[in-house]
């Protein structure tokens, strides 16, 4: 049966093309419907990319790791179950897009070093720098060109230079007798980049810097570093200060603290702007372990420490003082170099304290400039009687929650 228009059904020639309105309704739930579902698959097209992008910049040591599989029966055992020991190498190698920095092109030695102890409870992180100027027992290690060097007593950044990331891992364990769970190297590009990253990194300036070596010059007071003036200000050793390494090491790792505030922040982790560009730095400059090599891997070590108070990361630096045979070197300063790698070999608590302040005209001169604290008192005798070990021994240092200015 038609209508007087011939249209089957009834239907008038009016209300969109003789379409219903329930037609209509039905029409555009199925464009709604087909659009959500491009928009998820979109999402997760675009997820699965930026997933593999990340997972692919990441480079794995392989060759480490078959070199320190070599000497597995001299390695240190794990001796607290649940705790992690982390060996984060910054590599000053001048080759490729790094060749603008100083005139040893086409080497790399470790410009810092950190051993980042991770406790079982996961409720402190403590850093520990290992002076590139501390004189000590490297081990036989291959080189790049597969020949190997003998054991000899060196500085211990040579280690990285004869042997890469694998001769570095057995030297700190030969030197503390700590067992290195993991390692990262980073390189200049790669520091700079993450530091961009996160919109630059806050530092307090006592007195003005002009430093043409580290091409680096900065007003006095509060200044936030960008990628190239922060590589300058953790490189700088002639201007700023006595000039020893010592001072170096002390702003790096106040430098340190400072950038893990930063990337801790909500303005970081919750804004995919700042989060996607670190993370994407963060992987691309980055040579680890396989274990470390995913994304995965990077995931459950950021799990373990996002989450712990920044005063409760603490940063110090081997216990030393200079080398009687050369000022300008370092070495041990026992008893306390031996307590401290005790305590963190068997995950015992430390407590870190700010260092006193340093007398007017202090410099390299003398072990009390390079000892821990400035004196040759054992850490174990510091906060009780001679003699009587105390129950925490305490350890100068720093923590990321301190003030940046003092």
């Amino acid at each position: 049966m038609t209508d007087s228009a011939g249209i089957p059904g009834g239907a008038t020639a009016t209300g969109g093309a003789g379409k219903s309105p329930r037609g209509r309704r039905r029409r555009t739930l199925r464009w709604i419907g087909l659009g959500v579902a491009l928009l998820v698959l979109l999402g997760a097209g675009t997820g699965w990319w930026i997933y593999s992008k990340l997972e692919g910049n990441i480079h794995a040591d392989t060759s480490a790791e078959a070199e320190l599989r070599r000497y597995e029966r001299e390695r240190p055992q794990n001796f607290a179950t649940g705790a992690q020991n982390i060996l984060i190498i910054g590599s000053d190698s001048r080759s490729g897009r790094n060749s603008g920095y100083g005139a040893d092109k086409g080497t790399q030695r470790s410009d810092t070093t950190m051993l980042l102890h991770l406790p079982a409870d996961r409720k402190s992180a403590t850093a520990v720098s290992i002076p590139r100027d501390l004189m000590t027992e490297v081990p036989s290690c291959l080189k790049a060109d597969g020949t190997r060097t003998g054991e000899m007593f060196a500085q211990f950044n040579w280690s990285f230079e004869w042997g890469g990331a694998a001769c570095t891992i057995r030297t700190v364990e030969k030197l503390t007798g700590i067992r290195v769970d993991h390692h990262m190297v980073i390189d200049f590009g790669g520091f700079k980049r993450m530091v961009d990253a996160v919109g630059g990194v806050e530092v307090c300036l006592r007195q003005p810097v002009n430093d043409t070596e580290a091409r680096l010059k900065l007003s006095a007071g509060r200044q936030v570093l960008h990628g190239e003036q922060a590589l300058g200000f953790v490189r700088a050793r002639h201007s700023l200060g006595n000039g020893s390494d010592t001072e170096r090491i002390g702003r790096q790792q106040q430098f340190v603290g400072s950038l893990v505030k930063k990337v801790q922040s909500n303005g970081v982790l919750l804004n995919p702007t700042r989060l996607y560009p670190l993370l994407d730095a963060a992987t691309s400059s980055l040579t680890t372990d396989p274990g470390l090599a995913s994304l995965r891997g990077l995931y459950e070590l950021v799990r373990n420490v996002r989450d712990i108070p920044t005063d409760q990361i603490r940063f110090l630096t081997v216990p030393r003082k200079s080398y009687a045979p050369n000022p300008n070197r370092d070495e041990l300063l026992e008893p306390d170099a031996t307590l401290l790698f005790e305590r963190l070999r068997m995950d015992r608590p430390l407590t870190v304290t700010p260092p006193a302040p340093e007398p007017a005209g202090a410099g390299r001169s003398g072990p009390a400039e390079d000892a821990e604290d400035g004196s040759d008192t054992p850490a174990e005798n510091r906060n009780g009687t001679a003699g009587t070990p105390t129950p925490v021994p305490t350890f100068t240092g720093t923590t990321a929650g301190a003030a940046d200015c003092r």
